[in-house]
């Protein structure tokens, strides 16, 4: 550690301020961060881009994406750098009283506490909710699942794979003469990560009002039920069981991607006036003005049909020339582009999609904050690399509890 920087394990948890960055808008937060993989890293990840700080705590094993290439950069998996930057790494071995008396430690110092362990699992080892709220009435308890705590989920293991099966997501994923097939990232743990964001922000907040903690659970199917938004309201309001479709929409036509000359290009039509001016642009007639494709129903009702004239026209030009046309035209579309031209694209729109620290790059957050914003202050931890000081502060008899020091001040 520099001698120049504050050493934010002193019992005093000095506030970025006094640091070499402006303070973010999690300053000041602990985050006692159990959990392992990509729902919970990822979610905690999001809250130290904010200023919190981050203790992840790891088996002697460390976390299993550490293992998880190829990729690989410098020897380190590439997947475990991209969802743990902005942590501290300590290794706690849960099996041993030692390591336990010190991790029941920090979740008495925690603001929040987030575990993503088979459900059971932190209780047998007293860590659960109730044991730690017990010492620590205002933590907020973040709990990730694969399936919730109930006797009937909480012994299926919780990965996305599974996730992305169970809750249908497969099923209207993919060909409509093919097999099911998953989307090409882990989505439902990402989207699980996001909605216990979004949980444990909540309960901070109401926090400040109750002056007291709460439990936030979130499990994997629950994210994709309630990410799967209009497939699943079709099912439930209207008893349609959707289908794959491939990459046209169930519901809005023509909304999907299209073969031009050298590739393939998007093209998403959202109403009638949008259609009207596609076939203008394309020289495809009045095929506005006939009934089969007068109106959004009727296009989804033929949209075979449809799909072919267009297509037909586009054939005769390249991605170029066709996405020049329908943008000069105002017709929402785009190229389907290969990662590298996904990040060049946003670059050249002035996103700044890449955050460079330690000589490695990272996706930028996807939120921008005026006044606080988020930062990539260091790279994914080693494992263990913040251990012997983490240990120093928790076995510390003087340190001051600072999550308690700083509900006071408010």
């Amino acid at each position: 550690m520099s001698a120049d920087r504050p050493n934010l394990f002193d019992g005093t948890m000095i506030r970025a301020e006094t640091l070499d960055h402006p303070g973010g808008a999690l300053d000041g937060l602990v985050v006692a961060d159990f959990s392992r993989i990509l729902a919970g890293p990822y979610m905690t990840m999001l809250l130290a881009d904010l200023g919190a700080t981050v203790i992840k705590v790891e088996s002697p094993a460390g976390d299993e994406t550490r293992q998880w290439g190829p990729p690989w950069d410098d020897g380190i998996s590439t997947y475990y750098k991209s969802i743990n930057r902005n942590k501290k790494s300590v290794v706690l071995d849960l099996r041993r009283d030692e390591d336990r008396s010190l991790a029941r430690e920090l979740a008495r110092r925690a603001d929040v506490l987030v575990e993503n362990l088979r459900p059971g699992t932190m209780a047998r080892y007293g860590l659960g909710y109730e044991d730690v709220a017990l010492d620590n009435p205002d933590v907020v308890y973040c709990s990730i699942s694969g399936f919730g705590s109930q006797p009937g989920g909480a012994h299926l293991p919780g990965y996305d794979l599974l996730g992305q099966a169970i809750s249908g997501l497969m099923s209207v994923t993919g060909e409509p003469d093919g097999r099911p097939l998953k989307v090409g990232v882990a989505v439902v743990d990402v989207l699980c990560g996001l909605h216990a964001c979004v949980g444990v922000l909540a309960a901070l907040d109401a926090r400040k009002t109750t002056g007291r903690g709460q439990l936030v659970e979130v499990d994997l199917l629950s994210s994709a039920l309630s990410a799967l938004v209009n497939q699943a309201s079709g099912f439930l309001l209207a008893g349609a069981t959707p289908r794959a479709a491939g990459n046209a929409h169930p519901s809005v036509a023509p909304y999907e991607t299209f073969a031009v000359a050298d590739g393939a290009i998007a093209i998403a039509v959202g109403s009638d006036r949008q259609f009207s001016v596609l076939c203008s642009v394309l020289d495809l007639g009045p095929l506005d003005e006939d009934p089969a494709y007068a109106t959004n129903a009727a296009r989804v009702a033929n949209r075979p049909a449809l799909v072919g004239q267009i297509e037909k026209r586009l054939a005769t030009l390249d991605r170029r020339e066709a996405l020049a046309l329908l943008e000069a035209a105002g017709v929402p579309s785009g190229p389907v582009n290969t990662m590298d031209e996904a990040f060049a694209f946003a670059e050249s729109i002035g996103l700044e999609p890449v955050w460079t620290s330690g000589g490695d790059d990272y996706v930028r957050a996807p939120f921008r904050l005026s006044g606080t914003p988020p930062e990539v202050r260091t790279p994914a931890p080693a494992l263990d690399s913040s251990g012997e000081e983490i240990r120093e502060w928790l076995r510390s008899p003087t340190a001051v509890n600072a999550r308690r020091e700083r509900s006071q001040q408010r």
